[in-house]
């Protein structure tokens, strides 16, 4: 079964095939302010149905992360990034994580959420 999202505005919308098996929440300073519950996917997984020129993008320190969001309404929608589940980033395996905060009609409370120290881990 898939998913769809939107962003508040609905401009950037985008679908998964499946429903993740658990949800991350970071505390890294942007993942803490931006408020996401991250889902993860690879690349395969994941369609943005919206026009490419609607998303903007913001990287920040090492630039290896690209933090999309909505370029109307500011939603934070999807981030792309290597894998790091071996501790060092693979960048031949790129995942991408979605906030699965914007899911439609999906209930965030039915699935568990693993906390990523994030704030003292990069």
């Amino acid at each position: 079964m898939g998913l769809q999202g939107s962003c508040h505005c609905g401009r950037t919308r985008f679908e998964v095939e499946t429903v993740p098996a658990s949800l991350t929440r970071c505390t890294c300073s942007s993942c803490s302010k931006r408020g996401t519950l991250w889902a993860y996917y690879t690349p395969a997984s994941f369609r943005l149905l919206t026009a490419a020129e609607d998303v903007a993008t913001y990287r920040w320190q090492t630039q290896t992360a690209k933090l999309n969001f909505c370029a109307n309404c500011g939603c934070a929608t999807f981030t792309e990034t290597p894998d790091w589940s071996g501790g060092e980033p693979d960048f031949d395996n790129p995942k991408i994580a979605v906030n699965a905060r914007l899911f439609d009609d999906f209930d965030l409370d039915a699935l568990p959420v693993e906390v990523i120290d994030g704030r003292n881990l990069w």
